[in-house]
């Protein structure tokens, strides 16, 4: 059981959901830092005041945008931050999985053998990511996307609710996969991409 405090760096929905992972696996003092009050139990102030935590809490940044998320988490990491992973209890995570750090896994999400996750990934809701698959740091896997086995995901990629990566493909860093895409060959080109096959 977690003896210090947990930090959240994000108010929002995310961070309403982290707040609930971090109860289910033993936090019991949990707050709030972000620039705009929308959560006002147990808020601490603004983003740049994390530096008042650094040797009392852990932190998790609980930030939708891989952009933002990698700033905050460098920032902090450089001060000395220590970070934590939120799994879910209910997410099914393969034994010899290699995970970074700041990752959350949700409830129903699953990871299978021999897959990396770098750091500050969100595994959302319901997703999978299946065998032998190398996910950068900060990529945002969305509600119910699955990526098949042996696939690679560039850094700062965000895969959109409901897509599909399917096995043996490599998506390059920056790109977008729109929600319910469906991704048959490789992406060699930061962008956007939409569609069944996307394009």
């Amino acid at each position: 059981m977690p003896w210090r405090q947990l930090m959240i760096i994000g108010a929002g929905g995310h961070g309403k959901v982290i707040r609930d992972i971090a109860k289910k696996t033993g936090y019991k003092e949990i707050y709030f830092l972000d620039d705009v009050v929308t959560e006002k139990e147990n808020y601490k102030g603004k983003v740049f005041e994390f530096k008042r935590y650094i040797d009392t809490a852990d932190f998790f940044i609980a930030i939708g945008n891989n952009v933002i998320r990698k700033k905050i988490q460098s920032e902090i990491a450089a001060c000395g931050g220590a970070f934590v992973n939120m799994i879910h209890p209910r997410a099914v995570i393969a034994e010899d999985v290699e995970l970074g750090v700041g990752i959350s896994v949700m409830a129903g999400a699953v990871i299978n053998s021999g897959t990396k996750i770098g750091n500050g990934v969100i595994i959302n809701t319901l997703s999978s990511v299946d065998h032998d698959c190398l996910i950068e740091d900060f990529v945002h896997i969305a509600v119910g996307a699955h990526i098949a086995g042996n696939v690679k995901i560039g850094e700062n990629t965000f895969i959109g609710a409901g897509a599909t990566v399917i096995n043996n493909v490599s998506v390059c860093g920056d790109c977008i996969i729109g929600a319910g895409g469906v991704v048959v060959r490789n992406l060699n080109k930061s962008g956007i991409y939409k569609g069944v096959p996307v394009k």
